[in-house]
């Protein structure tokens, strides 16, 4: 009995190990959230880049404009999600992440925030 007790105390101090943690999980998500990649707009930094860059033309005159990804490092977490899963069908540039769960959205936030410090 006291053999077990001890194998069960000895395993589980080493079980946490084995997994990842919130921060590495959001970063994982930011990088790669089964889909688009938050990174590929948004930066390695989530400091924004521009995603597109096109021409118009005006009196004559080509003026070049850019889509600009926004800087989301200091993002507060109510508009995290109201991104993400937006209430109405609105057509935008940003991909819906319907799929994704609460507990993932919190890990992303997570990882954001650590990039709005630096």
């Amino acid at each position: 009995m006291k053999l077990s007790v001890i194998f069960l105390l000895i395993t589980f101090s080493f079980s946490q190990e084995w997994f990842i943690t919130n921060y590495e999980y959001g970063k994982m998500l930011y990088h790669n959230p089964r889909g688009i990649s938050c990174a590929k707009c948004h930066g390695e930094n989530a400091k924004g880049k521009i995603i597109a860059k096109y021409y118009i033309t005006k009196n004559n005159k080509k003026i070049l404009k850019k889509i600009i990804a926004p800087n989301i490092s200091n993002i507060t977490f109510e508009k995290l999600k109201k991104t993400l899963f937006p209430k109405k069908d609105i057509l935008t540039i940003m991909p819906k992440y319907s799929y994704l769960t609460e507990n993932e959205v919190e890990a992303i936030y997570l990882y954001l925030k650590s990039k709005g410090k630096k």
